[in-house]
């Protein structure tokens, strides 16, 4: 008997059996769904992850307040003093670098956006900018324009809108642009509508409404606000050294006296992109342990599947060994079989993983993810098939090639 003759047998038994190998081939196909859907999610939030820092921009950095306080020696210590106006518009004005600079505040968190009887959920977020704010920070206009010096200077009842917050107030039937809403009990002209953005925030950047910078200040009254400075300079490659003179700037403004912490914070579009792709190599890892566990299970009761058809089958094993089937016929005709069910349930879940991982990724990144084919963890996954193939067939093959025809053959 040669070998292929041999993977015709192995097939014809698996045809034979098709409940038992439907059974088996689930059991495989859960693992490797779980491997492969596990880390097709992750890498498609590393992917919407990506596109949300690319929008930002590589060549961008952040100056900001510390919003908590922080321990150190066992003592909570005061959170930092925020970065008033002032501060804000000396470093507009004293930073050197030929950078484009955007200050912006927050001057509500949770207001309600009105035009006639329709209205938003309380979760729209009132953003104070400047005429810089919509190109630093990687948003593009659909309609309408962006804030003039004029707006700007006269502080104008002006506002561009997110694009959720658009078509929740006008819902796609009427040109918001020169429009009239109320927001947070004052009214404001619509003179601009953004882009939709989503990304990994959940639609966030999308129910914004802008108004200028003056404006937001006016609203916030009396209250203490914190202003937030995002600089975009011309390459990244200047990046580096743009960080450290924006570090030193700042430093003068507010007084930090020299070996004192900065009493502030300075982020880089890129160190939170490598920040989050650590924190999704980890992620990773853990993914490929609970699927690798997941396969360990499965590959157990593969075995004992495999065990159990060693039995069923003695009395066909004597037959074959007496008509002269050699010991490694028998082992490989048990191996192909197990080989054969883990491919089999190895494909469908692969399948399977492929769909629901882009599902998790896609409902992560509000629906803004694209659809993600990991070849490598597909490669890698009817790789493990076959391991797990081969782990859980070696035993019942080996076992099944050492039985004595004639005490096969009495086998009831």
């Amino acid at each position: 008997m040669n070998f292929i003759e041999n993977i015709r047998e192995g097939l014809r038994s698996i045809a034979g059996n098709r409940l038992r190998t439907i059974l088996t081939s689930l059991i495989i196909a859960i693992g490797i769904t779980s491997l492969v859907g596990i880390l097709t999610a992750i890498d498609g939030i590393q992917n919407s992850v990506a596109s949300s820092f690319a929008g930002l921009g590589a060549n961008t950095f952040s100056i900001v307040a510390r919003q908590d306080a922080f321990r150190r020696g066992g003592r909570v210590q005061k959170q930092d003093e925020p970065i008033d106006y002032h501060d804000a518009v000396q470093f507009k004005q004293r930073f050197p670098y030929g950078a484009t600079i955007a200050l912006s505040t927050v001057a509500a968190g949770a207001a309600q956006a009105k035009f006639g009887s329709k209205k938003t959920n309380p979760n729209v977020q009132v953003i104070g900018g400047d005429g810089a704010y919509i190109p630093v920070k990687g948003f593009t206009l659909q309609s309408g324009r962006n804030f003039t010096e004029n707006d700007l200077t006269y502080a104008l009842n002006v506002a561009i809108l997110g694009s959720e917050v658009a078509n929740t107030l006008f819902e796609k039937k009427l040109d918001p642009v020169n429009q009239v809403i109320r927001v947070a009990g004052n009214q404001y002209k619509v003179v601009g509508v953004l882009a939709k953005k989503g990304g990994l925030t959940g639609g966030d950047e999308d129910r914004i409404v802008l108004i200028p910078l003056d404006n937001a200040r006016a609203m916030a009254g009396t209250q203490r606000q914190t202003f937030n400075i995002t600089a975009s300079v011309p390459t990244v490659a200047d990046q580096d050294e743009a960080v450290g003179e924006a570090r030193g700037v700042m430093r003068q403004i507010r007084r930090d006296q020299l070996g004192q912490q900065d009493s502030f914070e300075v982020e880089r579009a890129d160190d939170l992109a490598k920040e989050t792709e650590n924190i999704t190599g980890y992620l990773r890892m853990g993914g490929f342990g609970i699927g690798f566990i997941t396969l360990l299970g499965a590959s157990i009761a593969l075995l004992n599947i495999m065990l159990v058809s060693v039995t069923e089958r003695t009395r066909e094993i004597g037959i074959r060994k007496s008509l002269g089937a050699t010991p490694k016929r028998i082992r490989e005709q048990f191996l192909i079989e197990a080989i054969v069910i883990c491919i089999l349930g190895g494909l469908g879940g692969i399948v399977l993983g492929l769909g629901i991982g882009n599902l998790i990724a896609m409902l992560i990144s509000g629906g803004e993810g694209s659809f993600v084919v990991p070849w490598a963890w597909m490669a890698l996954g009817i790789l493990v098939c076959v391991t797990v193939g081969l782990f859980a067939g070696i035993y019942p093959a080996v076992r099944a090639s050492k039985l004595d025809p004639i005490e096969a053959l009495r086998y009831e």
